[in-house]
């Protein structure tokens, strides 16, 4: 089964390049996926391709306008109509929710996505009403436009589908693929400018290994991203390793203190 992404934009040669080659282009040619960019301006009716307008009631910068949006959505759905049922339609946008793995993950179950890159002051508010049926952001941070975004969710999803990558296993020890971070990799030389690869690496023995980059998992998600933890579903033994590593933290902290 081929996933159908659609983008709508006002900058179509942004899209180009990005997903001309590496692991996105081998997905194309093993028919994994297609990408269709689609200019909103072709859905305007008049002789300027305007798509934009000043904002009821005043205010700084111009706003999309609805027009050429729903045109765009109804084109694709259209032709669309003898394959798909219910398509999600994403708006990229900074008021969205926050886009995370699981949110990638659950994209990409989809067979068909329409992505609607937003610019200038923003979207006409009936877009987000009576059009998309999901607004995602990918920060809370403001870009000039959805195209960014809009490759960070392709990009983010594609991976995902069943033989885009050389392994199936590969996205399962992902940062986030469960909630935490990912353990330290390693590759050879087995020493370089001094610096060793960690001997547990190098024993063979699968078991200890395992449990190191459980610990390394844990320790390091504590260090960078410590809110995770506070939402992730650990084991008994994760909370053992977690309690433990927080207490030689205090441990550390008080000795500088003395």
């Amino acid at each position: 089964m081929t996933m159908q992404i659609d983008i709508l934009t006002l900058f179509p040669q942004m899209f180009v390049e990005p997903f001309s080659f590496g692991i996105f282009q081998r997905a194309v040619d093993n028919g994994l996926v297609s990408l269709r960019v689609h200019n909103i301006r072709d859905f305007t009716h008049d002789k300027h391709n305007v798509v934009d307008d000043y904002t009821y009631g005043g205010g700084s910068g111009m706003v999309m306008k609805p027009e050429p949006i729903f045109e765009a959505v109804d084109s694709i759905k259209k032709e669309l109509k003898n394959q798909a049922g219910d398509i999600p339609v994403i708006l990229l946008s900074p008021q969205g929710r926050l886009f995370t793995q699981q949110v990638a993950r659950e994209l990409s179950q989809q067979d068909n996505l329409i992505l609607i890159c937003g610019h200038y002051e923003g979207v006409d508010e009936r877009v987000s009403q009576y059009l998309v049926t999901d607004e995602i952001s990918i920060g809370d941070y403001v870009l000039t436009g959805g195209e960014f975004p809009a490759m960070v969710v392709v990009d983010a999803v594609v991976r995902l589908l069943p033989g885009v990558l050389g392994s199936e296993d590969s996205p399962l020890d992902d940062s986030h693929a469960h909630g935490l971070l990912e353990y330290p990799q390693y590759t050879r030389p087995a020493e370089y400018r001094g610096w060793p690869v960690p001997e547990v690496l190098l024993s063979g023995n699968h078991a200890r290994i395992a449990r190191w980059r459980r610990e390394q998992i844990i320790r390091r998600t504590l260090e960078r991203r410590p809110d995770l933890l506070d939402k992730a579903e650990l084991s008994l033994e994760d909370k053992k390793i977690a309690e433990k590593l927080m207490a030689n933290r205090s441990r550390l902290n008080s000795d500088r203190e003395s």
